[in-house]
């Protein structure tokens, strides 16, 4: 792979011996590897380049994971891979509730990491695509909400809304089968290309994310209905 076409990634960790096996391994696999050992340095190098995804460890000194990502969120939407330590369900609910695109707890083999990697990275490239290419006007109408497929623009009573890459292909996926009820198993795999596992709670915490930005009560709800024992549908 030549340089001009490596996809540049950006590690930021405290842990520098984990920061320099991670970038071995990456540059082997064909990628430019940028290392950054605290919060501030990372947010610095994140927002001044333009990188293809950020691997992001959460408990770090003085500036920690989860500043770092509010802070990257107000300006960019680079593509986030959060590690946490294993088994912390706290740490992975607010990294994702705070806009991280997929986490990874810090156990995580190689293999994994690589495959989480090339996930969130397809998603946001291909919605790139999509936006960049000429719009084939295709547009899902769901009562007041409307999706604009080739545009990724989404708007709610003429209003825009501000999605991220994951909430967009939820609301998609679920609007292309209005009416019928997906398990979250289901949904994993349409948005995250990755199985479900045991615990997991990354859908319902997308989900949730994506109720409050159209406005939607889970309790009466008008457009995602939580189906007991099965996952989400969207209301026709």
């Amino acid at each position: 792979m030549k340089d001009e076409q490596k996809q540049k990634i950006l590690v930021v960790d405290d842990d520098r011996k984990l920061c320099r096996l991670t970038q071995d391994y990456l540059e082997q696999m064909g990628y430019g590897v940028v290392t950054a050992y605290s919060g501030k340095e990372g947010l610095s190098y994140a927002l001044d380049s333009d990188f293809h995804a950020l691997i992001l460890d959460i408990m770090m000194p003085e500036m920690d994971g989860f500043e770092v990502l509010r802070e990257l969120r107000k300006e960019k939407d680079t593509p986030v891979l959060v590690l946490t330590a294993r088994g912390d369900e706290t740490d992975r609910i607010v990294g994702l509730e705070l806009g991280a695109d997929d986490y990874l707890p810090k156990t995580f083999s190689h293999r994994e990491l690589l495959a989480r990697l090339r996930a969130v990275i397809r998603r946001s490239t291909s919605g790139r695509r999509r936006y960049d290419a000429k719009p084939d006007n295709e547009t899902l109408s769901v009562g007041t909400l409307e999706i604009n497929v080739a545009t990724r623009y989404v708007s709610l009573e003429g209003k825009s809304l501000n999605l991220t890459a994951i909430e967009f292909e939820l609301l998609l996926t679920l609007a292309r089968v209005a009416g019928r009820a997906l398990s979250r198993d289901m949904l994993l795999e349409a948005v995250a290309g990755r199985q479900h596992e045991v615990y997991d709670r990354s859908i319902d915490v997308h989900i949730s994310s994506l109720r409050r930005k159209i406005g939607d009560d889970p309790r009466h709800p008008k457009f995602i209905k939580t189906v007991r024992s099965i996952g989400y549908m969207l209301i026709v």
